[in-house]
């Protein structure tokens, strides 16, 4: 924590607590969905159906998998002729219906009638505790964030880049399960650089190229509600690590076209900080 004094109230002072009190509650919901503790596991349920390509057959039906079948069966309590919301992985999402074979295997024959639109909002995220990027997959999915870049910065552990969830087997599946709570089939992308100086100087351009950048930083001068993203232009949020970029990463990210922003004088951890700049980076796109 850092010592910092209040500032003075005002009208950007005031949006910025509704915001906060906003993403709070939004925050609370979301983490208690994705708790691994035994309660809230049988609690879940899906909004959507997330089926892999590989799963349709030619005629459009697809074979469920063990886990879909005991959600299909146990959770939702369909039954043969029943319907449920699908869609496919990066593709399109629609209805079908269920048919409980004699084998209790169960298929579904689906009508896909829309594509959702791609999120325009991508994520730069300075690696957290291991046990807070394990709960903060499922919920970035469930935002909508197009690219998910982890990095290093200078109060990250070098320890936490070793954990298994960084690793696509583990990590996959929580993006889907994100993906089913929130009804998109947008599968975010998502890299890794551990070196946070050579990415930002030779490659933030290439990967994130003509972007409106902005950099979550408690002491950012920047209110929420100045800012102007060009039409058409995708965003891309900083977010630092739970002790915050130091000087020389926020100068260099500044440098770099990131403005800086901030939610009020209190400090944030990382999960809090995402949702709640993840969310406005959405309501800015859609204001535009």
């Amino acid at each position: 924590m850092h010592d910092r004094p209040e500032p003075a109230t005002s009208a950007a002072t005031s949006y910025q607590q509704l915001v906060v009190i906003r993403t709070t509650f939004y925050t609370a919901h979301l983490i208690a969905k994705y708790d691994t503790t035994p309660l809230n596991r049988v609690r879940r349920s899906m909004n959507r159906l997330i089926l892999l390509p590989e799963q349709l057959d030619d005629d459009g039906s697809a074979t469920l998998t063990p886990r879909q079948t005991a959600h299909v069966t146990s959770v939702l309590k369909l039954k043969t002729g029943d319907t449920l919301r699908v869609g496919v992985l990066n593709g399109a999402r629609g209805q079908a219906r269920v048919d409980i074979g004699a084998d209790e295997v169960i298929r579904i024959h689906g009508i896909l009638e829309d594509t959702p639109q791609p999120p325009m909002v991508d994520l730069l995220l300075a690696m957290p505790r291991p046990k807070v990027m394990k709960r903060l997959w499922p919920i970035l999915a469930s935002l909508g964030v197009g690219h998910i870049k982890i990095t290093n910065a200078a109060r990250v552990e070098r320890q936490y880049f070793d954990t298994q969830w960084l690793s696509p087997e583990f990590y996959t599946p929580k993006l889907i399960e994100g993906l089913e709570q929130s009804g998109d089939t947008h599968l975010p992308t998502v890299s890794i650089e551990r070196r946070f100086k050579p990415f930002i100087e030779d490659a933030l351009g290439t990967v994130f190229p003509n972007t409106t950048r902005i950099l979550g930083d408690p002491y950012g001068r920047g209110a929420p509600n100045t800012l102007t993203p060009a039409p058409h232009q995708r965003m891309l949020v900083a977010i630092g690590p739970e002790g915050g970029w130091d000087d020389f990463e926020c100068n260099l990210l500044a440098e770099h076209g990131f403005l800086s922003v901030d939610m009020g004088w209190r400090i944030l951890r990382s999960d809090t900080a995402c949702v709640a700049l993840l969310t406005l980076a959405h309501e800015w796109t859609r204001a535009r």
